[in-house]
């Protein structure tokens, strides 16, 4: 008779496995499909996700239900490598993302964003060109912009000035507020004449394709929403990570009925 702990290992891997047909798929359906800079981005990524949670839920199913010691090895191996990284990506993630905030300005209903608040190592993957190409095309394909000008487009000047803006809305469709510019339109604005003493004012421009792109804040503005998406991420991880160690003592037991039945046999 089989085990409770392999069947329980047996039923979550016929699970994960069933999960990986539709990643694989997504992966594959990306690199055929894929319009976009960002979405071509991701194939590799999903594809690899596929394949790997394929691969080890074949290795836990036939580990645990056929009595193969080598394969629930494997398996059980994995899954230890998988829940360290996991937890040192969750104290990693807390730890980068520990410092930068908007800072509020008077009369506005946004925040502003500097990149020299956040991280040494958020802000050096940022600053890296080839990066930041990335980021910028998957912006635009995003139409992060786009969406932002037509929302507002009706807004006067003091009506925009209260607006509840997002950090990559802040950051990248409209100048910084210390540039003085005058407003036209969400993301049409006549310069000034008077010296700026932020880089970011001679970065803007009303192309609808660069606007603050090339800006500062625009990376800051990136880094605040990753800051956020990545504190949510790092609070999911520790739920992932107490059903992993779960997963693991159950495989861990089962492991045992195996060398137990194999010892038996002889």
């Amino acid at each position: 008779m089989v085990r409770f702990s392999n069947n329980v290992i047996g039923l979550l891997n016929f699970l994960t496995l069933l999960l990986s047909i539709p990643v694989l798929v997504g992966g594959v359906w990306l690199s055929k499909q894929g319009s976009s800079e960002c979405e071509r981005w991701l194939e590799k990524p999903v594809i690899a996700l596929g394949v790997f949670l394929m691969v080890v839920s074949i290795a836990g199913l036939v580990g645990a239900c056929c009595r193969v010691s080598w394969l629930l090895w494997v398996y059980l191996l994995v899954m230890f490598l998988l829940i360290v990284l996991l937890f040192a990506f969750t104290i990693f993630a807390f730890v980068v993302t520990n410092k930068g905030a908007g800072e509020a300005v008077s009369g506005r209903g946004y925040k502003e964003y500097r990149l020299g608040d956040y991280s040494n190592w958020l802000q050096k993957r940022v600053d890296n060109p080839n990066t930041w190409n990335r980021i910028k095309s998957c912006l635009n394909s995003g139409k992060l912009c786009s969406e932002f000008r037509d929302k507002f487009i009706n807004d006067t000047v003091t009506q925009f000035y209260t607006e509840n803006l997002s950090a990559l809305q802040s950051g990248c469709c409209k100048p910084s507020d210390d540039c003085h510019f005058t407003y036209e339109g969400p993301t049409n604005w006549t310069k000034s004449t008077t010296p700026y003493t932020n880089t970011d004012c001679d970065s803007w421009n009303n192309d609808p394709n660069i606007l603050c792109f090339n800006c500062q804040s625009c990376k800051a503005g990136l880094l605040q929403n990753l800051k956020t998406d990545w504190k949510k991420v790092a609070v999911v991880n520790i739920v992932v990570l107490v059903f992993l160690i779960l997963v693991y003592s159950i495989g861990c037991c089962a492991f045992r009925n195996n060398r137990s039945d194999n010892w038996k046999r002889y």
